[in-house]
């Protein structure tokens, strides 16, 4: 018989698609593709994620024959239901006039008597079949259900059934699912990628540039429904139109119609009122709410793939599509302002008391509760900082600062001050630094924080830093990271009044108590130890404490502190030192990539660093790069001159530079086999044992040394060396 024995329902047998142009989906093909001894393909997404295009992509391709059903509610009748299906596979194979007869049998009888008959029009198909069913969410009749679960164990090898929904049917799919006989396509499978998003705007006549195109699909989430608006919206407004938001009112309208409308009222105003929180959990929507049952509320969404995603395998945590998100906060806005704030305060308490303090605060700004927000911004900025989570920082104290909020808050602004400044914005540090001062006083805990920062910023000079220091160290708790830095600029005030013993002894106990607490400080205190012990002549302690700092500084902040340009720079002379010249250069181009965060907001390190690089840059004969940094010491200096040590180093380095004669700037012209030379004729190795440590002959290094003679204008070994060390190119 032919397929026209079985009452045609056209409509349904077919794909229902779009008139849009579509995009291959080439790698979820391929996946199909290579699951046909998998009897269960699922594709369960929410609407607009393309599950309908892509099994038709599917079935256009595979050379098997499908079968199609597009189910919809008049299919919870058995009857009808048993009618489409038979329907459907007689597209496939014939199902035979028997098949129309069980049809017309009373009761379940009709499912025992049509199932087999189905699964053995399946088993007669040549090659195998795929029979689709689509709209699956739509059915919940207990009969026809079992009646799609039977028909699971009918198919044929090699034959598919492929269910196609927005949520998961109460079909067994944990049970196939264990089983591994389902293969299932989700919404993080379905949403497009830069290529994917690209072709797509593409056949708008849409020719965005890569960085642009992977902004639209941040924003979407690669939901392509919401690329495809984003299309209609870019072709609408031109190429420098506005990312798509939530208020869109295409993808309004496509929410409303496919998502809202037929939500229960209550879930709707769940969902609304949800929409202030970037991450849900039953407990915290509970708080929020004033509710209870949010826990299953929320799997029971996300089972229903209503633009509800589970972080977590457990299933604690979930989150709303970004644009669903932005669409229902809106709505939120529209008929509940008040409310809003409200719920944005209950979040930020229930954080707070809950161990989750970044999002307290981001709760807490959003409700404008300027008192919680800057009791969690001063317990939470330190670790943050040294996590390195700057951007973040910036944008809880630019909300302070843009509601005027500063000056209320000194604990606030102390520490918007310190960020700022270790950041290498000088003017911010400076107008943050103002505000602490003028801080209304009466909160104990900012004292400490306050001295710190005096010290740090070091506007009074050397022996106003030192008593900064030595009231900030008195008043921070014991063991933290605040105590290390109190320490660690107690020891630079003992350094800039030339108390170079004291110093140390401050210094170590900073190492001491920064490496127990994880600080940055510890790093900075090392390498500050190590100058000193090369100033004493002490090489192997000076290589010891640098190799300290770098194993602590390679988990923490070496290429986001200012004061890895410090230990950089320790490290490039001691390179110098062993005559490592690749070496020593590596490490001062790493030095100077962080050279832009050193200014006069923190004077002290700033100055430092500079004559340390200029050092180093003398002993590799570069005399103009060390004069471009003592350009730089000389204004950093004209603004913050009360440095003490710094001022004279600084000058040193400047007379130097000054007395060089112009025979002497032929030591710039040195080739690099010449510098690995000059830096080993300091010492007591012979040219022969010179040669063997460089691969080379003793002929080659006579001849080396001989060009270097020339360029100094010098006759002898021992007149180079004097003229280098003169020179600041060696040292002892």
């Amino acid at each position: 018989m032919t397929s026209t024995s079985v009452p045609t329902i056209a409509p349904k047998l077919r794909p229902q698609l779009g008139t849009d142009a579509q995009v291959p989906r080439a790698a979820l093909l391929d996946h199909l593709e290579a699951s046909t001894r998998t009897p269960v393909a699922a594709v369960l997404a929410p609407p607009g994620y393309g599950k309908t295009t892509l099994l038709a992509q599917w079935a256009a391709r595979d050379p098997r024959a499908f079968g199609w059903l597009t189910l919809d509610r008049r299919d919870n009748d058995p009857a009808v239901l048993l009618r489409s299906l038979a329907a459907a596979v007689d597209r496939i194979e014939p199902v035979g006039w028997e098949t129309l007869d069980a049809l017309d049998a009373p009761g379940d009888s009709a499912v025992d008597a049509v199932l087999p008959r189905l699964g053995s029009a399946l088993s007669l198909a040549a090659p195998p079949a795929v029979l689709v069913l689509d709209d699956v969410h739509l059915l919940h009749n207990r009969v026809c259900l079992d009646a799609v679960t039977r028909l699971i164990d009918y198919l044929p090898p090699g034959s598919q059934l492929a269910v196609a929904g927005r949520g998961e049917p109460p079909l067994p799919l944990a049970r196939l699912r264990a089983e591994g006989r389902m293969v299932e396509i989700g919404p993080e499978d379905l949403a497009m990628d830069a290529a994917e998003a690209r072709a797509l705007l593409a056949q708008g006549d849409i020719d965005l540039a890569w960085v642009d195109v992977a902004e639209v699909v941040r924003r979407t989430e690669g939901w392509p429904v919401a690329l495809h608006f984003a299309a209609l919206s870019l072709g609408a407004g031109g190429r420098r139109a506005a990312p798509l938001a939530g208020d869109d009112r295409f993808l309004v309208d496509y929410v409303q119609s496919e998502l809202l409308s037929g939500l229960p009222p209550r879930l709707l105003l769940f969902l609304t009122r949800c929409s202030v929180l970037e991450r849900l959990s039953g407990p915290l929507c509970d708080a929020v709410l004033a509710t209870t049952g949010s826990a299953d509320l929320l799997e029971s969404l996300a089972r229903s793939n209503l633009l509800v995603a589970p972080l977590d395998r457990r299933r604690q945590w979930y989150r709303l599509h970004r644009l669903f998100r932005e669409l229902l906060g809106s709505r939120l806005e529209r008929r509940e302002p008040a409310l809003a704030v409200e719920l944005n305060r209950r979040a930020a308490e229930w954080c707070e008391g809950n161990g989750l303090p970044e999002s307290a605060v981001e709760y807490a700004i959003a409700a404008g509760d300027a008192d919680r927000a800057a009791r969690v911004v001063v317990d939470l900025a330190p670790p943050a900082f040294a996590a390195g989570r700057l951007g973040q920082l910036k944008r809880w104290f630019d909300w302070f600062e843009a509601n005027r909020l500063a000056e209320r808050y000194a604990g606030v602004a102390a520490l918007g001050a310190w960020i700022n400044a270790v950041a290498g914005r000088p003017a911010a540090a400076e107008r943050w630094a103002d505000s602490a001062e003028r801080a209304p006083e009466g909160d104990p805990s900012t004292a400490g924080p306050l001295a710190l920062l005096r010290a740090a910023l070091c506007r009074a000079g050397g022996p106003q830093m030192a008593s900064d220091a030595e009231l900030a160290l008195a008043l921070a708790p014991a063991g933290g990271a605040w105590q290390a830095s109190a320490q660690l600029l107690l020891g630079i005030s003992h350094l800039l009044a030339g108390d170079l013993d004291l110093a140390d002894n401050c210094l170590a106990d900073a190492v001491e108590v920064g490496e127990d607490a994880g600080a940055g400080s510890a790093m900075v205190a090392l390498a500050e130890r190590s100058i000193l012990a090369m100033g004493r002549g002490g090489w192997r302690q000076a290589e010891a404490l640098a190799e300290q700092a770098g194993a602590g500084a390679r988990g923490a902040s070496l290429e986001r502190h200012p004061g890895g340009a410090l230990l950089l720079a320790v490290t490039a002379r001691l390179a110098i030192h062993r005559g490592d010249v690749p070496r020593a250069r590596d490490d001062l181009a790493r030095a100077e990539r962080l050279r832009p965060q050193l200014t006069w907001a923190l004077p002290h390190l700033a100055v430092q660093v500079c004559l340390e690089l200029a050092r180093d840059y003398l002993a590799l004969t570069n005399a103009g790069a060390a004069r471009r940094l003592l350009v730089e010491v000389d204004d950093l200096l004209s603004r913050r001159p009360r440095l003490g040590l710094l001022l004279d180093q600084a000058a040193e380095l400047h007379a130097q530079l000054d007395t060089l004669r112009m025979d002497a700037v032929g030591a710039s012209a040195l080739t690099p086999a010449e510098v690995r030379l000059l830096l080993r004729l300091g010492t007591h190795y012979s040219f022969r044992e010179i040669g063997a440590q460089l691969c080379l002959s003793q002929h080659t290094v006579k001849s080396q040394a001989m060009s270097i003679y020339r360029k100094f204008g010098v006759s002898s070994r021992s007149e180079a060396i004097r003229h280098a060390r003169d020179l600041g190119l060696l040292v002892d």
